[in-house]
């Protein structure tokens, strides 16, 4: 097994953060992991990309350039990196940013993130919805383990580990939905 995920946004996005959250969470699980950030020199607001490649043994390589998973947060990252998705793969699309395109030989699950992360109280969880919808269309990991690992990944931000949590659940009972797992 081997999962090449691509996780695409603006920078502040939370997409560097999220790639790591989902490289923890495998690592927790014993599994092979690398994790691979891209950004441009601006600090917020500009390009944002990661990649995490999950497998049960060694990976060979660290770049994902054909995706078996897109996250993509906005359209310039739709656009980007969605004609770069494997076919069979899955596209998830933060719809409150941007439109999701046609299946195409790709699975797609737009999921209106930003709506539902404001709606939570805070738009930076957006990207953890998304990651929510993966792991429950998915089960690359179990959603423990993702808990597991907001502990890890943000132990200098405790008190938004709750609301966290929840932008991961919500997202995971969302891709459990579309996966037809409920």
């Amino acid at each position: 097994m081997e999962y090449r995920v691509l996780i695409a946004g603006f920078g502040g996005q939370g997409v560097l953060s999220t790639g790591e959250l989902l490289a923890v969470a495998a690592m927790m699980e014993d599994k092979h992991v690398s994790w691979m950030p891209a950004y441009g020199p601006e600090m917020r607001g500009g390009a944002a990309n990661c990649g995490v490649v999950i497998a049960d043994t060694e990976i060979a390589s660290p770049v994902v350039s054909e995706p078996g998973a897109l996250l993509a947060m906005n359209g310039p990252s739709l656009d980007r990196f969605g004609p770069l998705v494997e076919t069979g793969g899955l596209l998830i699309v933060n719809s409150s940013l941007t439109d999701p395109p046609p299946p195409n030989g790709v699975t797609v699950v737009g999921v209106p993130a930003q709506s539902l992360a404001l709606e939570l109280g805070k738009v930076q969880v957006a990207a953890n919805i998304m990651l929510g919808v993966l792991v429950g269309y998915t089960g690359m990991v179990d959603l423990e383990a993702v808990e597991a690992a907001l502990e890890k990944v943000f132990y200098k931000q405790k008190k938004l580990l709750p609301l966290n949590q929840s932008a991961l659940r919500l997202g995971f009972e969302t891709g459990l939905r579309e996966a037809g797992r409920e």
